[in-house]
């Protein structure tokens, strides 16, 4: 038998304890005297998502963005995270990520440009956790851009983040 085929069940089994150790958390209800954010400033160039209440700094979490180069989100697969005003429109627990947000990528704006140079925008961004099974990467994972696209933070600052969040709120994603 080869290496490979030893390292396979390994590998198999490693996975497996890591999802385990890492299913969503049932109890993602905000706390009675937590306060919700009422809009969410990213700001690419710092790497930061900030949740906002009534124009005061509630939170600001380290994050990492799209691995394409700087600049807005053009078309999809150009691997940039966008710019612009959006919505968090939808929240998604069976996403292959630690817990989804849906940014309501792209706008009207973004359309408009993605039509004028013949391209699809794209539409998949979101502010996620690390990739299920990959938990244990924590903070690691905002060393260095490698999302498609999206905003990435640990699990559990997307658990904090779901929670604080509620569905239509305003997210603005700065140069």
């Amino acid at each position: 038998m080869s290496a490979a085929n030893h390292v396979a069940p390994i590998i198999s089994f490693v996975t497996v304890l890591l999802l385990l150790g890492c299913s969503t958390p049932t109890d993602l209800q905000p706390a009675a005297n937590e306060q919700k954010a009422d809009r969410i400033i990213v700001v690419k160039s710092a790497h930061t998502l900030s949740l906002m209440v009534n124009g005061h700094v509630l939170k600001v979490y380290k994050v990492a963005l799209g691995r394409g180069p700087a600049g807005p989100k053009g078309h999809e697969g150009d691997h940039k995270t966008p710019e612009g005003d959006y919505v968090i429109d939808q929240k998604n627990t069976q996403s292959r990520f630690h817990l989804a947000l849906h940014v309501s990528y792209p706008n009207a704006a973004d359309r408009k440009r993605a039509k004028a140079e013949g391209l699809n925008p794209g539409g998949a961004i979101m502010v996620h956790g690390v990739e299920n099974g990959l938990g244990w990467l924590g903070s690691l994972q905002h060393d260095v851009d490698w999302t498609d696209g999206c905003i990435a933070v640990t699990n559990p600052e997307i658990e904090e983040i779901w929670r604080l969040v509620p569905v239509g709120t305003p997210i603005e994603i700065k140069p």
